[in-house]
């Protein structure tokens, strides 16, 4: 049987500037994002759809979910083979297409991790981990268009 997991969040609107939502112009999109015992984040829609651009949107918090879903599992992967990652950054991009009816939908997401190792001898084995991590990453598994991984890697 697999297991459960349930997920508990707050989204609180705070853009309510007097009139509520009396006009498409008449509110801000900012928001709160909160969960028991975690700080906030603070957050709008993209500046595109009047957003607030010092504050994180929906979208941007969809390619950072996935790049750190991919991360925590490759971390784990090489810790479990015995590599020794010592510095992992990601440079993530998302693309999403607006639609005729003024929707949208993202069309893929492009992971770019730059991963150094201490264990040389285990470079051949990171695209294969990388692989493995995309295929057990939770977000992943869980969007419906392709995110693909560009991954580098190097010693110290």
């Amino acid at each position: 049987m697999d297991k459960e997991h349930l997920y508990t969040l707050t989204i609180t609107w705070t853009g309510n500037t007097g009139t509520g939502t009396s006009g498409y112009r008449m509110y801000e999109r900012s928001h709160r994002i909160s969960a028991i015992d975690k700080p906030e984040i603070l957050a709008s829609s993209d500046p595109a759809f009047r957003g607030d651009k010092q504050k994180y949107n929906p979208e941007e918090l969809l390619v950072a979910s996935l790049s750190s879903c991919h991360m925590l599992w490759f971390l784990h992967l090489c810790a479990d083979q015995g590599i020794i990652v010592t510095d992992y950054v990601d440079n993530p991009s998302g693309k999403m297409v607006e639609t005729a009816g003024g929707g949208g939908r993202f069309t893929e997401v492009t992971l770019h991790p730059i991963v150094t190792i201490s264990t040389p001898g285990s470079l051949y084995q990171l695209d294969e981990l990388h692989n493995r991590a995309h295929q057990l990453c939770f977000i992943a598994n869980s969007v419906n268009f392709p995110v693909k991984h560009l991954p580098q890697a190097k010693t110290n």
